[in-house]
């Protein structure tokens, strides 16, 4: 299957039973998020919430290298709007502040890092291959993790694990992340297998009675995570301030010529 330009989707969305598999199909560019990609992640997540017969979403990524590899920065540096036109408070890949009563499983076949490791940490449950790695690299590019990945990653560990990996920037195996509770399984196989294996857990539940215990879980009121809104707050404070920095310009500078950035805290 092609876009009617010849190119193939970015995004793939297909039934497995009562299960919607979302694929970001980008392998070239290991799975990085795009406009289109956000776009098709985004409306295929509208589109389970409102269709009473999906039970649960896995989303995946094309390829067994990467699941996704953050935002793509060759559309950044073309100026490209790499969020849903239509639905900019969606988030990153259309998905991190886009919450939905269905529940939701990161499949995370390969590497994620960033934006990917975002994705993982806005989803309910995860199931990653033994070779798939976890990191929020920002402070390497003189940014933050600014998709959810701050106040996540805290909620999510115990706070010392978290804040190693939030200030070294440095990543961890899937191994360690599931000994510390980020994932909740490690497969050697096919990672989509195992996933679909553990929807069919979930799936054979009274839906109302999941989504309702997923609305109670998160504190759910109207759509909305609503112990979250102050961190998205803050983090979209803290941004805006760090986007303008030298040091945010000099991170991806220095990552694109392949040298030591030179930080001036400023």
């Amino acid at each position: 299957m092609t876009d009617a330009d010849g190119a193939a989707p970015a995004v793939l969305v297909e039934r497995r039973g009562n299960v919607m598999v979302i694929t970001i199909n980008r392998p070239e560019a290991r799975n990085a998020v795009n406009g289109a990609v956000s776009i098709g992640v985004g409306d295929a997540l509208d589109a389970a919430q409102h269709d009473d017969d999906v039970r649960a979403v896995v989303i995946t990524g094309a390829g067994d290298r990467s699941f996704c590899a953050g935002a793509d920065l060759k559309a950044i540096a073309r100026r490209e709007n790499i969020y849903h036109p239509q639905h900019n408070e969606w988030g990153f890949a259309g998905y991190v502040h886009h919450f939905i009563d269905k529940p939701t499983i990161a499949a995370v076949n390969g590497t994620a890092f960033g934006g990917g490791t975002e994705l993982a940490l806005a989803s309910d449950l995860v199931v990653a291959h033994e070779r798939a790695e976890f990191g929020l690299p920002e402070v390497k590019r003189g940014l933050i993790a600014a998709a959810g990945g701050v106040f996540r990653i805290v909620n999510q560990l115990p706070r010392k694990v978290a804040m190693e990996l939030l200030l070294t920037g440095e990543p961890i195996t899937a191994a360690n992340a599931h000994d510390w509770g980020l994932i909740n399984q490690v497969v050697d196989g096919s990672v989509l297998d195992a996933a679909l294996t553990l929807a069919a857990r979930v799936t054979v539940n009274a839906p109302l009675s999941v989504w309702a215990s997923k609305r109670v879980a998160y504190g759910v009121d109207n759509g909305v995570i609503t112990d979250e809104e102050a961190g998205w707050q803050r983090t979209l404070r803290e941004m805006s301030a760090l986007i303008r920095s030298e040091d945010a310009r000099e991170g991806p500078l220095a990552f694109a010529e392949k040298r030591e950035p030179v930080w001036k805290a400023r």
